[in-house]
């Protein structure tokens, strides 16, 4: 492995600064935090607002951070590294402005910008320094794998090949020109906004595939043939969405999946802790002392409570057990990463409001100032983990790293208040309530995670606010669903059966995908409008047929090259998952159309303005 020290006798190239020199870290850390940074922070903005979840920046900044590096050869792997890790930061505190938007739905009144960004920021350096607590235990004694880590340092390495670079960024260029164009298309030909037409929702579709895909169709058409039955019986009023109880039944099935998830995600972490009791951790002075580190989360979880306090006017109590709650669900939540790619931030919120309720949380207001506390440490310190991951296999300095994502947690609370005041002044609707009024014309603007905070705020601490029996009821729904997915996959007579020809890979396909599929997939189709769930969910078919296809056109090249080529040659590097061509131009879908709705915000606000 890389020893990862910056040394001036790397090679470089053209005018580039030498590594490890100040310059060297003023140009990565002016390419992160002004350009890479603000581009994921917009793009989880937008996302959050348009659909309800983000895809994190990692994989967008280390590729346009290696253009940078480049010429640093090998070595520039390491800078890259940095960049993503600043970047990923902005990009993830940014997402965390939907909690202004979900403030705003439940009549908060909003404290100065200055205000909330001292919130953000205190919450933001306690998750990093609970994330950095957890880094030996789950990334360097049990060596959790954390995919995405793993996808970022694959291309980090594999950028450092020309052709590669050109073709990726090439790729995610095309992706981002055609969903900048969609983005104001959209606004300007009623044809695209009759059908709902969403680049960026397509696009999302892409990355994920069609095993994520189907599943939000399925659930959505499945909510449409429910809805007259749920207003007859008086779950639904006459105007009412399905999705008005269909998220409680979409949190219900997640908290069941992840209960299932966990307790054998816990089971594979106590077994692999066994395996490694043994093993011990070398001294490496580029490792964070840990004085220091518990230095710095008492300071910042003091820092908390008094903002909390004092600031956002929360009892003292439960700004302590929000606090509290950090410890247990970073690491949770790490874990979950760690092993499933999968950080459940909905359920870890959702589950701290029970928490708080059983302590006599009354007040929705309470709930969401409180919950922000819980939110934003947990996708902060995951974050930290799976960076961590992306540097121990690549060799970086861990110190180094930290103090980027320190800078990248401080410009995202900038971010995260800047950008959704911009979008919310730009787009009035997304002030709207639309849980509490379901007639509201929304067009894009879905709001899933604030539509379900909220929802599960008023439902858990108000009696009568929602009909949290939905909730009940999709908690069973959700383990015996995992239970069953699990039963599969493990049973070798049907592992043999989805092999064993056309038949068996169609069947496995259906079970998978409509039959049971996974409540993480299917949630989605409860979280937002049909409209939404058909053009994700075709994005996801799009996106598999286009891999499929690509496939097997590779698979048969390969093949005659492999027959043409003589003993000797060089095999060709395969592109890693992450850099296909369905998720750089889906990826760049997104971006593109995000950065086509600031732009029309911005220009109708400047036009308000005069």
């Amino acid at each position: 492995m890389a020893t990862g020290s910056d040394s001036a006798a790397a090679p470089r190239r053209g005018l580039l600064p030498p590594i490890g020199s100040v310059r060297y870290h003023l140009l990565l850390g002016a390419v992160a935090i002004f350009f890479l940074g603000p581009l994921g922070g917009i793009t989880a903005a937008y996302m959050n607002f348009s659909l309800g979840f983000f895809v994190g920046g990692q994989v967008l900044a280390g590729i346009l951070g290696s253009v940078v590096t480049y010429g640093y050869g090998p070595e520039g792997k390491h800078g890259a590294n940095y960049m993503q890790t600043m970047a990923a930061s902005v990009a993830s505190m940014g997402a965390m402005g939907v909690l202004i938007q979900a403030m705003v739905w439940l009549g908060v009144d909003i404290p100065p910008a200055w205000q909330l960004i001292i919130y953000f920021l205190c919450i933001g350096m306690l998750g990093v320094g609970v994330g950095m607590l957890y880094t030996p235990m789950l990334v360097d004694r049990m060596q959790l794998t954390y995919p995405s880590g793993l996808a970022v340092a694959n291309i980090l390495r594999a950028l450092t090949d020309k052709r590669l670079l050109k073709r990726s960024v090439g790729q995610l260029g095309t992706g981002t020109g055609i969903g900048f164009a969609g983005g104001f298309l959209a606004e300007k030909v009623s044809l695209l906004g009759a059908i709902h037409f969403s680049g960026s929702t397509l696009g999302a579709g892409m990355v994920v595939g069609a095993r994520i895909g189907i599943p939000a169709i399925v659930v959505g058409l499945l909510g449409v043939a429910l809805t007259p039955w749920l207003r007859e019986n008086g779950h639904l009023g006459p105007q009412d969405p399905f999705r008005k109880v269909g998220f409680l039944l979409a949190l219900g099935t997640i908290m069941g999946a992840a209960a299932v998830d966990l307790i054998l995600i816990f089971r594979s972490a106590i077994q692999r802790f066994s395996q490694m009791r043994e093993k011990t951790v070398e001294d490496d002075p580029r490792q964070v002392r840990t004085g220091r580190l518990a230095l710095w989360i008492a300071f910042w979880a003091v820092a908390v409570v008094v903002s909390a306090v004092t600031i956002m006017k929360i009892p003292v109590f439960f700004a302590i057990l929000a606090v509290v709650l950090c410890f247990l669900f970073v690491m949770v939540n790490g874990i979950s990463m760690g092993i499933s790619d999968s950080n459940p931030i909905s359920s870890a919120f959702v589950v701290s409001i029970l928490i708080m309720a059983g302590f006599g949380l009354r007040e929705p207001a309470i709930g969401i100032l409180a919950g922000a506390i819980l939110l934003v440490a947990t996708s902060v310190g995951c974050d930290m983990q799976q960076d961590r991951s992306t540097g121990w296999r690549l060799g970086s300095n861990r110190i180094i790293q930290f103090r980027y994502q320190v800078i990248g947690v401080t410009m995202g609370a900038v971010c995260a208040v800047v950008i959704t005041k911009l979008f919310m002044s730009a787009y009035p609707v997304l002030a709207v309530d639309t849980f509490a009024d379901p007639t509201a014309r929304v067009e894009q603007w879905q709001s899933a995670m604030t539509y379900k905070f909220v929802g599960a705020l008023r439902g858990i601490t108000q009696p009568g606010g929602a009909n949290t029996n939905f909730l009940l009821i999709g908690l069973p729904i959700g383990v015996l669903t995992e239970v069953i997915r699990k039963a599969l996959r493990a049973s070798p007579s049907w592992k043999k059966f989805k092999e064993s020809g056309t038949k068996g890979k169609v069947t496995e396909f259906v079970v998978d995908t409509i039959i049971v599929p996974s409540p993480y997939a299917s949630s989605f189709g409860g979280f937002v409008d049909l409209a939404t769930s058909l053009w994700f969910g075709g994005g996801g078919i799009v996106g598999s047929l286009w891999n499929e296809a690509n496939e097997r056109k590779a698979a048969a090249e390969k093949a005659a090259k492999a027959k043409a080529a003589t003993p000797g040659d060089p095999a060709e590097d395969e592109l890693p998952e992450d850099m296909s061509t369905t998720s750089l131009i889906g990826g760049g879908l997104i971006a593109g159309e995000s950065l086509a709705a600031l732009a029309l915000g911005l220009i109708g606000l400047m036009t308000l303005l005069k």
